[in-house]
Order: C-alpha cells, then sequence, then structure tokens
C-alpha cells in the first residue's frame, strides 16, 4: 500500500542531505536511472517488492545490479530502504525527490496530449507561452494519443485543459441524453 507521507518524508530527507552534500544533481540523476530501471523491468519490481523472499536476497539482487552504477549517498539510501523493508514506496520516493528537484529549480512538468505528433515549432511555441505564463522553465513531455481525434490536452500542477474533439464529442453525447425535447408527431 501507498503511503504518501511516508514517501514524501523520505525524500525530503534525502533531498536535506543532498543538499548540504551538494549533491542535489548527482542524487537526481541518480534516481532517474534507478525509476527507469525499476519501470522497463517488471520483473524487479515484483521481485523487490515480493515478500515471500528473504531480504538478503533482495539486498544481493540490489547489490549485483546497482552497485557501482550508483553514487554512495544515492546506493546506501536505497540500502537503506531495503533494509527498513521499504520497497514498495520506492517509486513514490523517487517521485517526490523529482518533485522537491523541481521546485527547487523552478522547473514545471507539463504533458500534452495530442492525436498526431506535434512539429518542433508548434512546441516551442507552446513551451514560450507556458514560460511567459508561469516564469518557469518548462519540462514538455508529450503524449500521442489517436483517439483524441484532434485538439489537445495540457496538465501542469492541478491546471487541466482539455480542448479535444473527443471531450467535446462526449459533451454532445451527454447532453443529447439528456435533452428532454421530445418529437410531436
Amino acid at each position: 500500500m501507498k503511503n504518501p507521507k511516508l514517501s514524501s518524508r523520505y525524500a525530503k530527507a534525502l533531498f536535506d542531505f543532498a543538499s548540504e552534500k551538494n549533491q542535489v544533481e548527482e542524487i537526481y540523476g541518480d534516481l532517474r536511472l534507478f525509476a527507469n530501471t525499476l519501470q522497463e523491468n517488471r520483473e524487479l519490481q515484483v521481485l523487490l517488492r515480493n515478500p515471500v523472499i528473504e531480504p538478503h536476497q533482495k539486498h544481493q539482487i540490489f547489490e549485483s545490479i546497482f552497485n557501482g552504477t550508483l553514487k554512495d549517498t544515492t546506493y546506501h539510501f536505497l540500502e537503506v530502504l531495503l533494509k527498513k523493508k521499504r520497497e514498495p514506496a520506492l517509486d513514490t520516493i523517487c517521485e517526490e525527490y523529482f518533485k522537491l528537484y523541481n521546485t527547487a529549480h523552478n522547473i514545471k512538468p507539463v504533458t500534452i496530449t495530442t492525436a498526431q505528433p506535434l512539429s518542433d515549432a508548434l512546441k516551442s511555441k507552446i513551451v514560450s507561452l507556458l514560460k511567459e505564463q508561469t516564469k518557469a522553465t518548462i519540462a514538455l513531455e508529450e503524449i500521442v494519443d489517436p483517439e483524441l481525434i484532434g485538439g489537445f490536452i495540457i496538465k501542469m500542477d492541478d491546471y487541466y485543459f482539455d480542448s479535444s474533439i473527443l471531450s467535446k464529442i462526449n459533451k454532445l453525447r451527454q447532453e443529447f441524453s439528456q435533452n428532454s425535447f421530445q418529437v410531436q408527431f
């Protein structure tokens, strides 16, 4: 079960320690590598979360994969999480660290979903408009979803703007289903 308070506390502790040691960038890179490895390897996720596998076996597997590839601080932090049996929270701890990093560096992650890939000119225009509005650096993630038919969806922080044709069709469908007008012949 995910525990957001637990994840944010561990991430905050790591971020504060990294700030003291001037290792924020290195640890960010290490956690990015770790999170991507977890995301790409379903078997590793299952293995780390499996309560039947002994902790020392998990530690051996973790050591064989990540020892030497991660900085000492990151490696020991993740090792402590394994010893404390916090494996289910590993991905959310990484996410919380990324949020703290983005806040500290004034970076706004933005997701734009479109039916077709955006041209580079349009991407740069969107980024410049959002940058002007937020006064922050924009980290744009583009998702292509052909089901939208056309238009776009923008997600940034708590802001959600849906201007897709699919949402307009769904709104019309809902309006017509609730229409009380009946044809009299």
